[in-house]
């Protein structure tokens, strides 16, 4: 880390403060109070012109005010106001601050001028500063909700970090992620990136034990080597969405500040550094949720199983189509699954069984033992009377150390409680044979970039 502050006071924290606090609902600084007034510390409401008390709390004028140590301040004020504000935090020693309001880098020269003073003082007093410009974070496992959005709350925990530019699409890709069933381990909406940027955050939940993934969602930085180069520094695997492929540059700096800069440079300095890059934030949380789900991959060498052959046409079309091999499976293999189903419609690869049998999760091991196969994609209606393979892929991805995706579709009530079952025992469950293909190519394109991985001069103009 090159800055002296500490993230753990931000996205850790023991108390909190809550600048701007408000009793009138539909506010800023009564959203923020809501969603963190319960997180397991003590919360500080903070407004000189309020009266009385919030969530059982009273107010205080100013954060010198406090007679504790508070870790995080959320400032709920308008830009003006904000480098007093820090300045107050740096005399209180609060060591982090997360700041909603727009009206700054992004809003012209004013702006940026209350930028540049209140950074300055952050960084004199070691303050961590998160945005400004931002709709905040999330650490469900803590149920650190430092957000103003409503519903986020319902983020279940999990093992993606998600880091966006924007915090309009990291609670876009949260809320995703909560609709179909996937936990996070964090989510962070930058903003304009004051003093606390992608790096840092990397670095950050690099280090987090219950971090298995990171994503980021990427609109531009004023350094793109510093951020591939922490990338690469990084042992957890990361995956990038690099918008902006059309010219939407004004657009762009008008949001966070962002410096876009060339896309294709951007697009080969990631492949270099090692991080594969994704075209939408759907295919970015299915590659994050992946990854941190299952073992990665050694290679590109894909195994399909299908029990239909129409999906599993179209999956063997996308994979081929984004340059994965599908191998000839080894001639032992060929010859197990044959014994295991005489007469198979096509036990080539893809693998296609014709229709769900009771024998499906043994072709789908057979396949799996496979030498010349990096990773396995399974295809297979749902059918009531036989459910999923449950039995038969339980520890199965841990034992030949292979990522193995499985995509369904089905009437929901019949077939939710057997695709929690597969999920319980770590096998990512996907509703179309696309975005399954599109999951396992992430995976297949991280094993490619980590091993060509070779930091060189090709971003220094993106």
């Amino acid at each position: 880390m090159t800055h002296a502050f500490e993230l753990g006071r931000l996205f850790d924290p023991s108390s909190i403060a809550v600048v701007g606090a408000s009793t009138k609902e539909g506010k800023i600084g009564y959203e923020a109070m809501e969603n963190v007034h319960d997180f397991g510390g003590r919360v500080y409401p903070v407004n000189p012109s309020a009266e009385g008390d919030i969530f059982g709390e009273p107010f205080v004028a100013s954060v010198t005010d406090i007679d504790d140590d508070v870790d995080l301040a959320l400032l709920c004020v308008p830009a003006p106001i904000v480098p007093n504000v820090i300045e107050e935090c740096g005399e209180a020693g609060i060591g982090a601050a997360v700041i909603y309001s727009g009206g700054f880098a992004e809003a012209g020269e004013e702006g940026a001028e209350i930028q540049r003073r209140m950074t300055e003082i952050a960084n004199e007093h070691n303050i961590a500063l998160l945005g400004p410009n931002t709709s905040g974070f999330v650490v469900p496992r803590t149920e650190l909700y430092g957000s103003f959005a409503t519903g986020v709350e319902s983020f279940p925990a999990g093992g993606v970090a998600i880091v966006a530019q924007s915090g309009g699409v990291a609670h876009s890709i949260a809320f995703q992620a909560t609709r179909e069933r996937r936990g996070i381990s964090a989510m962070v909406g930058l903003g304009n990136r004051a003093n606390v940027g992608f790096e840092e955050v990397i670095e950050y939940f690099d280090s987090d034990p219950e971090t298995g993934a990171i994503i980021l969602h990427v609109e531009g930085t004023d350094d793109a080597r510093s951020l591939m180069q922490t990338c690469y520094d990084a042992d957890t695997p990361i995956f990038a969405y690099k918008v902006g492929e059309a010219d939407v540059g004004d657009f762009a700096e008008s949001h966070t500040g962002a410096l876009t800069g060339d896309h294709a440079l951007y697009q080969a300095g990631f492949a270099q550094y090692g991080v594969p890059t994704v075209g939408s934030s759907s295919q970015l949380l299915d590659a994050g949720h992946v990854a941190a789900s299952a073992p990665l991959p050694d290679g590109t060498n894909v195994g399909v199983v299908t029990a239909q052959a129409g999906p599993g046409i179209i999956i063997a079309d996308r994979l081929k189509q984004a340059g994965v091999s599908l191998p000839a499976l080894e001639a032992e293999t060929t010859e197990t699954v044959n014994e295991i189903l005489p007469g198979i419609t096509y036990s080539a690869n893809p693998v296609d069984t014709g229709r769900p049998m009771p024998e499906f999760g043994e072709v789908v091991r057979a396949v799996a033992t496979d030498e010349n196969i990096d990773a396995v994609l399974v295809y297979e209606l749902h059918e009531a009377a036989l459910g999923f393979p449950a039995k038969e892929l339980d520890g199965l991805a841990e034992e030949v150390e292979k990522p193995i995706v499985f995509a369904t579709a089905g009437p929901e009530a019949d077939l939710a409680p057997d695709r929690a079952e597969l999920e319980g025992i770590g096998v990512p469950v996907f509703e179309s044979p696309e975005r399954a293909a599109d999951a396992i190519v992430a995976l297949a394109r991280y094993a490619q970039v980590s091993e060509e991985a070779a930091p060189a001069g090709v971003i220094d103009n993106a």
